[in-house]
């Protein structure tokens, strides 16, 4: 099982339209689930604070939905969102980890946003998560694939810093098993699922003093953050220093701090049939 940062909530939905947008288009592309005569049944994986779990009772709205996390806090945020649906399904939220999570009953719908990039070994899991799915249900997810990019490049360089090794070991560099489009591709269809892989570089434009480090809070930081968090001192430093070295590598022109950010996505269907 892998360690969980605490999480923020609210300062995860500091950026909630950007954030947004990947499960959007990850909707997008879901095919039409399978007809049965009960309605729908899915599960969302790391749903975080319930916000993009919401969005699936809109295109399903008789479906029941549980959304699935490993934080406390999220799953508190999740529960505003609890109840039934508009169109007569239900939506609920329990504790979950996704790194050893098994169906317990069969899955039209398997989904995870941005969440299986804090799973090591996720891919292992794909084998486990098919065969939980009805014939012809879908497994679909996203994952930030920017992890070379500056804003999460220099973070593992400081914590691999003198002044900070011992203390933050490895917590600035724990995404290197996020794979490729290609390879997740070539997993997905090796296991009998018509797949289909692809990246985006949603090119942000973001407001505000600091707008990268104010994004990073919410993710990328928050195992710094948890490490650091009985120290305020240490982290206000660490913080300062991380800090200008992401407004040398993002300056601020005169609409905003442009980050681009690179996301990986797969939508894979069980055949109807063994």
């Amino acid at each position: 099982m892998h360690v969980a940062p605490t999480w923020d909530p609210q300062q995860y939905l500091r950026h909630s339209e950007l954030r947004t947008r990947p499960f959007l288009d990850l909707l997008a592309r879901i095919p039409d689930l399978p007809r049965r005569e009960r309605p729908a049944r899915i599960a969302d994986l790391g749903c975080g604070p319930g916000n993009v779990t919401a969005l699936l009772a809109a295109r399903w709205p008789d479906a029941h939905i549980t959304g699935y996390d490993s934080s406390p806090e999220m799953l508190k945020e999740a529960e505003t969102h609890a109840g039934p649906t508009a169109g007569g399904g239900h939506l609920d939220f329990a504790p979950a980890d996704a790194g050893d999570w098994v169906p317990d009953e069969p899955y039209d719908l398997i989904v995870s946003n941005a969440a299986l990039q804090w799973v090591p070994d996720h891919p292992e899991s794909f084998a486990h998560w098919i065969k939980g799915l009805t014939p012809g249900g879908t497994l679909a997810f996203q994952v930030p694939g920017n992890f070379t990019a500056p804003s999460h490049a220099l973070l593992g360089e400081l914590c691999d810093a003198p002044r900070w090794r011992e203390r933050l070991d490895t917590h600035g560099r724990r995404f290197v098993h996020i794979l490729q489009p290609a390879d997740y591709l070539q997993r997905l269809t090796g296991l009998g699922c018509d797949t289909d892989a692809w990246e985006t570089t949603y090119v942000q434009l973001l407001q505000g003093d600091d707008p990268v480090l104010d994004w990073v809070k919410g993710t990328a930081l928050r195992p710094v953050l948890t490490a650091l968090e009985d120290d305020p001192a240490a982290s206000d430093a660490f913080l300062a220093e991380f800090r200008d070295l992401l407004r040398e590598a993002y300056p601020t022109g005169s609409h905003g701090t442009v980050f681009p950010f690179r996301r990986i996505f797969a939508v894979a269907r069980k055949p109807e049939t063994a």
